[in-house]
């Protein structure tokens, strides 16, 4: 990167305590474990990977909505880890998360005009007339009309709702916005008018894009950079050209060979991913990946292989790659 990077994240993890039915603690489940990457202003970076893998709490650990157990956050050069949202002050609204479901962060018992001067009112000092005038701003550029203003949640299509979450961001000029699968559940089609205006309203607003999805071919699309995450590591990152021409990790690939294309050609054969991931609670020895892995042999259960640059600019944590 030729520039300072906007966010930088060093070794981050999240544990979360594992209990049995009668609510003893029997271990802990290491949604994150050491995750290290950096994103550069005006970069989109994909976070990929199964359900379960940590995606998800990632970018709610770098919004403060968790509290990470170890490691460090560095946003603009400071350090904000282990503050809340509340305490971040003024870097909160630059670091701005949308929700998978912008639809149950929106309060069903306020009009949309309410929800939208919440954060405004929060944040800032702007008078109400100030206020009015920036939502209106705001609104118009996702695309939707001023009358509804006055509607509430459950009025809205999802395509809709999807529009006034990110409005809702947007009010506070943040610098990065992390998108929590900011197409699932929505038609094809609505799922490429919000990709269109995704990709204007970066523009528009010199934005940089945590952009966290399960759908490859969105990623592809979208993304400069991928990281793949498995059982709360990243396994691989590389510029999506990159990672789709040649994926070093075997889990890389074997995401990639479930890609459908036409006349059934994928874009590799050569690996299927097989069964379900272990027990997060008990981790295999070594490589997290070896119980599923063709290309598993003895060393692999004792060696835990790092991330590692490899040639093309790639990193891969495996032994082969």
């Amino acid at each position: 990167m030729n520039e300072a990077p906007l966010l930088r994240v060093e070794r981050l993890s999240r544990h979360f305590p594992a209990r049995s039915l009668l609510g003893w603690r029997i271990g802990d489940v290491r949604a994150l474990d050491g995750v290290s990457f950096e994103v550069a202003p005006g970069e989109t970076l994909g976070i990929v990977g199964e359900s379960g893998c940590g995606k998800s709490t990632l970018g709610k650990t770098l919004a403060g909505i968790h509290r990470p157990d170890a490691g460090r956050i560095v946003f603009e050069g400071e350090d904000i880890t282990g503050r809340s949202a509340s305490e971040r002050g003024a870097v909160a609204p630059k670091l701005q998360y949308c929700y998978q479901d912008p639809g149950n962060s929106l309060d069903p018992r306020w009009t949309i005009r309410r929800s939208l001067n919440e954060p405004l009112i929060v944040h800032t000092a702007l008078g109400a007339g100030d206020r009015d005038a920036r939502i209106r701003d705001i609104l118009q550029q996702v695309g939707l009309p001023p009358t509804h203003l006055d509607l509430y949640p459950h009025e809205l299509s999802g395509g809709q709702q999807r529009r006034i979450g990110l409005a809702r961001i947007l009010t506070l000029h943040p610098r990065l916005v992390i998108l929590d699968e900011p197409t699932s559940g929505l038609d094809v089609s609505v799922q490429a008018a919000v990709l269109k205006l995704l990709r204007r309203l970066q523009q528009a607003f010199s934005l940089t894009y945590l952009f966290i999805s399960h759908d490859l071919s969105v990623v592809r699309m979208m993304c400069d950079r991928v990281a793949v995450m498995y059982l709360g590591r990243i396994v691989e990152i590389a510029s999506t050209e990159a990672l789709f021409a040649g994926a070093k990790h075997p889990y890389t690939q074997s995401l990639l060979s479930a890609i459908p294309a036409i006349g059934g050609r994928r874009v590799t054969d050569t690996f299927a991913l097989a069964g379900e991931p272990p027990d997060p609670v008990q981790l295999p020895s070594g490589c997290r990946f070896r119980t599923r892995c063709p290309r598993a042999a003895a060393m692999c259960a004792q060696t835990d292989p790092a991330l590692r640059p490899i040639a093309g600019g790639q990193s891969a944590a495996c032994l082969f790659a």
